[in-house]
């Protein structure tokens, strides 16, 4: 049985991994990829009915990442659970890899091609809808970004979502308040996003984003409320686990330095990392 501390170790590693990944590229989402990582650690090491043997297995369950851009820690994951060769995370973005920026559903356990962003919300409706019909058992999860919710796609799926009774669908929002150009306050402002959320007919449960063991809770116990879709308000930091990376905005798409790479790793291994 894998357990917290395990799934923490690991959630180091995956750390590890993407700013590895990142350096070698040269290029990616650093700080994005390191504020959902514990989100996707809790998801594939305790909670996904996935199986990288069989990774079409027709009664699995869905994830999307809805935030496509932040790729990394997503691909980390699906290498170190034996999707595909963990050796090839080496290729990331490299020429005629198949592990290029975004989500690429040639990868084995990528469902769809994300990255434009307030499109994951829409692909996953449609996924839980079709299970409903098809009395499916299975579960969709979404990982959307906090800055996509000004899309205006977002809402519409999230209407269909609460009128078709959705409960087999679990909606995620890495609530980290940074995009690309800066705040989410200063781009758009959003709040009360939870009060949005409900009165758009979903379940809203907040949780910080870092807290592994109450995060297993939640996605465990999903849906909250039978006939309600589930939103799950976490609370992230961008950039968690490197000091010098949280909360600010350049880590959004920042390369280290050779300097700020060994400065990350070091951090990271004083952490610890492990294989659950």
């Amino acid at each position: 049985m894998v357990t917290i501390e395990d799934l923490k170790a690991k959630a180091t590693q995956i750390r590890k991994d993407v700013i590895e990944m990142v350096y070698r590229a040269k290029t990616g989402h650093t700080g994005s990829s390191l504020s959902n990582t514990d989100i996707l650690t809790t998801l594939y090491y305790s909670i996904l009915n996935v199986d990288p043997e069989n990774p079409d297995l027709e009664n699995r369950d869905r994830f999307i990442l809805s935030k496509g851009h932040a790729v990394e820690s997503y691909y980390a994951i699906l290498g170190d659970k034996g999707f595909f060769p963990k050796e090839e995370l080496k290729t990331f973005s490299e020429f005629g890899s198949r592990l290029i920026g975004h989500p690429n559903n040639k990868v084995p356990g990528v469902e769809m091609n994300t990255g434009a962003l307030g499109h994951g919300l829409s692909i996953s409706v449609g996924m839980a809808l079709a299970a409903k019909k098809n009395q499916g058992s299975y579960r969709v999860f979404t990982l959307m970004g906090d800055g996509e919710q000004a899309e205006g796609s977002i809402w519409e799926a999230a209407m269909s979502a609460a009128h078709y009774k959705l409960d087999n669908l679990v909606a995620i929002i890495d609530r980290n308040k940074l995009q690309i150009s800066g705040t989410t306050d200063f781009v758009m402002e959003l709040e009360p996003l939870e009060d949005k959320w409900k009165a758009f007919g979903w379940e809203v449960i907040a949780v910080d984003g870092h807290d592994i063991e109450k995060m297993q809770q939640i996605f465990a116990a999903a849906p909250i409320t039978k006939g309600k879709p589930t939103l799950v308000m976490a609370y992230t930091t961008k950039g968690k686990g490197v000091c010098y990376m949280e909360n600010v905005p350049h880590w959004h798409h920042g390369v280290p330095t050779v300097e700020e790479y060994e400065q990350a790793l070091e951090e990271l291994c004083d952490k610890g990392g492990g294989q659950p």
